[in-house]
């Protein structure tokens, strides 16, 4: 009996590690989402890790224009001269303009109010230790992946639909 009692305090323990996780990362998504919203590039810079998001945005381009490629001598080619290009395509990719569409399926639209950080908390699924993804329904795939780099949670991956990173609409 006294092991069950220790188990359930455990598995309660470590649940409200998990929920504290979550709300915190929520924190810094929620800022990271009206800076999409509202066009803050400093604020988007700020929970942006960068180099983390271009190297994995770049291996994804280059997958998918691989596995597009049936020849294997095209799949070489895309090999050897995509990367230059695809750095070219991955640089404007991690703008804040592109990412709109990602803010808005989110609720972070310009004409309406920003959910609350509990819409975001609970839309959150722990990957690993330091690392949560954003989904677009609870238990669902990841779209967007933050990890917490000293106390702040920066994106370092993007998983969702790659017509979502297309920049604002027109006029």
């Amino acid at each position: 009996m006294r092991a069950r009692h220790l188990a359930l305090a455990v598995a309660a323990l470590l649940s409200a590690c998990a929920g504290t996780e979550r709300f915190d990362a929520a924190s810094d998504i929620h800022a990271f989402l009206v800076s999409i919203r509202d066009g803050d590039a400093a604020g988007f810079d700020a929970h942006v890790d960068r180099p983390a998001l271009k190297t994995q945005l770049r291996a994804r381009l280059m997958a998918e224009a691989a596995i597009g490629s049936k020849a294997a001598g095209t799949r070489l080619l895309v090999a050897a001269i995509g990367r230059p290009v695809m750095d070219v395509v991955v640089d404007q990719l991690v703008q804040p303009d592109v990412f709109l569409a990602v803010a808005e399926l989110y609720g972070y639209s310009p004409d309406a109010p920003p959910p609350g950080r509990l819409i975001i908390a609970k839309a959150l699924k722990p990957l690993d230790a330091g690392r949560v993804c954003v989904t677009r329904s609870p238990g669902g795939a990841c779209v967007l992946v933050f990890r917490n780099e000293d106390g702040v949670w920066r994106l370092v991956g993007f998983e969702g639909d790659p017509g979502l990173l297309k920049g604002p609409k027109g006029p």
